[in-house]
């Protein structure tokens, strides 16, 4: 395993630990910042930026799933959190399963946000153009390719044709420098064997109108843990920039009736 090092890490407010993963090409800013002040008004919020995203430096030697979920758990004992909730968004499903499959007794729940348990070939196709695009330097056409496939189609074409430009410019100037990594890292990663062991409260929220990771993951992660509960919204792979109202409040309703 590729031991990874100490990751740039933010916390804020206080109470019950919540720890959060990003997911790829993605940031905390990125992923969390319309949710993280409700989700720090009661709860000891842990962020982790993974290598080449925020402040921290991208890998040199590469990245493994249990190095990354081991390098997020690091993070909680930095704050000093004992045990916490997992929030996960995309790679941070793998990450947030893997953490509470190596680390049970530190995990209290887990909230799973458009994941998955392993790639479908769909999904291996769109990360093969991530990464031949990013190669290239193609920032433009990548943010394109993003729009397309992260987007929800009304939320997409709702977009005014005159600010098309400055959409793209603006998906392309927030690309981290690690982007490429953690896609080759969900290419290859695969927590189908870990799922059946999550035995504490679990939320599963699907991205209803997701064509990049389709929701029949989601709906594959609610059915292999056991009690897990299950909800959709109506966005694309990006809640955060569509509805991040209804994913704040379906986060902080599961936390609120499990006294996570």
């Amino acid at each position: 395993m590729t031991q990874i090092a100490a990751l740039s890490t933010t916390v804020t407010g206080s109470g019950p630990g919540l720890l959060l993963a990003h997911g790829a090409g993605g940031s905390i800013e990125g992923n969390y910042a319309p949710i993280l002040p409700a989700l720090a008004e009661h709860h000891t919020v842990v962020a982790p930026d993974y290598p080449g995203s925020g402040a921290t430096p991208r890998a040199t030697d590469g990245m493994s799933l249990d190095g990354l979920a081991d390098a997020v758990v690091a993070a909680a004992d930095g704050a000093g959190l004992e045990t916490f909730t997992l929030v996960g968004y995309s790679l941070g499903t793998l990450v947030s399963v893997r953490a509470a499959a190596r680390h049970p007794e530190r995990v209290r729940g887990l909230v799973l946000t458009a994941g998955l348990a392993r790639p479908d070939n769909r999904l291996l196709a769109s990360l093969d153009l991530w990464r031949k695009l990013l190669a290239e330097g193609d920032l433009q056409a990548f943010a394109r390719f993003v729009a397309l496939s992260g987007f929800g189609e009304d939320f997409f074409n709702a977009v005014p044709r005159e600010e098309l430009g400055a959409f793209y410019d603006m998906i392309a100037g927030g690309v981290p420098a690690g982007a490429a990594d953690q896609a080759a890292l969900v290419e290859v990663a695969d927590t189908s064997g870990d799922l059946p062991g999550i035995s504490v409260p679990t939320l599963v929220i699907a991205t209803a109108q997701d064509t990049l990771v389709s929701p029949a993951h989601s709906r594959l992660l609610a059915d292999r843990i056991a009690g897990a509960e299950y909800a959709e919204i109506a966005t694309g792979h990006v809640p955060m920039a569509e509805r991040p109202e209804e994913w704040q409040k379906l986060i902080t309703d599961f936390l609120g009736r499990h006294g996570l």
